[in-house]
């Protein structure tokens, strides 16, 4: 570590990421192997996943930063996108997210946060994808319709009284699209489920 690489100016090269760093990113500026290991030593970063690192000192990272930083080919989803669109009063413990099936399982092996991951096909991932915005950072969100296509089509695995009020919180949202959820639903294989337990509200 270079003698100018002090805490203070560390903990501002960290910032200026987010506060979330991949080891290429250490090594371009100069922060070394044995840097990185006397930093987690001395409690200043942690290891988040192999290759990245977060700055913990007196700093409260917000997740979805590292949500970003870990997976920016994935696409939140199920409860995550029922709580942020309110069709669900129940804060998430886990992130929950869509990702190509061909990815590594390595990579969602983490630590921290908390992950789902929803593996599918590749040119599902991006159906229905639109940008949100969490704790003042953009996000990669399914949209409304999509949402529900997926509740729909995950609906065994959820819990009934979220499931009933994402249901419900729906068919009453004015910004609900039918056009859009019925494509979905094709592409998705849900369109049964849509007539059933969608069609009869509308």
């Amino acid at each position: 570590m270079e003698k100018n690489n002090t805490i203070v100016s560390l903990r501002e090269l960290f910032s200026r990421y987010n506060y979330v760093m991949t080891t290429a990113e250490l090594t371009k500026s100069k922060v070394y192997y044995a840097d990185i290991k006397q930093l987690l030593v001395e409690g200043f970063i942690e290891r988040i996943r192999r290759g990245y690192y977060r700055w913990i000192e007196n700093c409260e990272t917000s997740e979805v930063v590292i949500i970003n930083s870990l997976f920016p080919d994935a696409v939140l989803c199920m409860e995550t996108a029922l709580f942020y669109y309110k069709y669900s009063d129940r804060n998430p413990a886990e992130w929950s997210f869509s990702i190509d099936k061909n990815v590594s399982k390595l990579r969602t092996n983490v630590d921290y946060p908390f992950i789902k991951a929803y593996r599918m096909d590749s040119d599902l991932v991006t159906l229905g994808e639109t940008e949100g915005e969490i704790d003042s950072y953009k996000v990669r969100i399914y949209d409304r319709d999509r949402t529900i296509c997926d509740v729909l089509k995950n609906m065994s695995k959820m819990d009934r009284e979220i499931f009933n009020k994402a249901i419900q919180g729906y068919v009453k949202d004015p910004k609900k699209n039918i056009p859009n959820l019925m494509i979905y639903a094709k592409k998705l294989r849900v369109q049964k489920k849509v007539k059933e337990l969608i069609g009869v509200w509308l």
